[in-house]
């Protein structure tokens, strides 16, 4: 069994809910954010999702471009990227880790290369946010040869024959988008995301994320409410931008991730 779905199911058997948390590799420098990185388990992480640093992500507010830039300025590489995964699990062999990005810098890579690395460097899953299901198989097929589990994004704006073709070869979890936009930028309607999680759970067997949005302990606490799990990304990157001086930062980070394992 993957840590992924050992993860979930270890949750279940427990009745409680999941909390992946969101860091930039390399942000703000490549020793603190796998100091960063090392903290999150005991602080309250129960997966974890490592930010490869993109000159482009189309997908997430300014928070997050701006972390990838700082993060691309100071020399982070998607073999930094794989470097930063082997030395946390030197340390920890249980907590899932997904890998979160695009395709451009993983085709410049090689495909088939970046899967069997990521696998040998202790990563559980992928989250390509602007490779289509429709267009995945150049991805989809060694990252299964590999043992990674490929997350689907879901969003409001998934209609039912879309919602078939993310599922079809969706593993892991699912990952619902909570608003139409960029992470970061504003709140979800709980309402809205109830209703559609409750119609995606009819539709599959896989556990549903909900991320993008969630930025307070409050709002984690509301989420899970209604979702197997919650991602919280821009308000942690926030977070180590403004403390990224300060020696204790790993601490600070710690404190605010328990904030949230606490709230669920």
């Amino acid at each position: 069994m993957s840590r992924i779905k050992q993860t979930f199911a270890t949750l279940k058997k427990e009745n409680k809910k999941g909390l992946v948390t969101f860091i930039t590799a390399g942000d703000p420098s490549a020793e603190k954010s796998l100091s960063v990185l090392r903290a999150l388990p005991e602080s309250g992480a129960d997966f974890i999702e490592i930010g490869m640093p993109f000159t482009d992500p189309m997908a997430d507010g300014p928070a997050i471009q701006d972390s990838s830039l700082r993060a691309l300025a100071r020399g982070m590489s998607l073999k930094g990227v794989l470097k930063m995964v082997t030395d946390f699990r030197s340390g920890n062999t249980q907590t899932p880790i997904i890998l979160m990005g695009y395709f451009n810098p993983i085709y410049s890579y090689g495909t088939e290369n970046f899967m069997a690395d990521a696998a040998k460097a202790g990563a559980d899953g992928l989250i390509i946010v602007d490779l289509p299901p429709e267009e995945d198989s150049e991805l989809r097929i060694p990252a299964t040869k590999a043992g990674l589990d490929l997350i689907k994004l879901v969003t409001p704006t998934t209609n039912d024959n879309r919602l078939q073709t993310v599922i079809e070869h969706a593993s892991g979890f699912l990952y619902y988008v909570s608003i139409t936009g960029v992470t970061g930028t504003k709140s979800a309607n709980i309402d809205e995301v109830g209703k559609h999680i409750a119609h995606i759970k009819t539709q599959t067997d896989l556990p549903v994320a909900v991320g993008f949005g969630i930025k307070t302990p409050e709002d984690a606490a509301n989420m899970c409410k209604i979702a197997d799990a919650v991602v919280v990304g821009s308000s942690i990157v926030d977070n180590m931008q403004k403390n990224q001086d300060d020696n204790a930062l790993a601490q600070i980070i710690a404190n605010q991730v328990t904030a949230l394992k606490q709230a669920i």
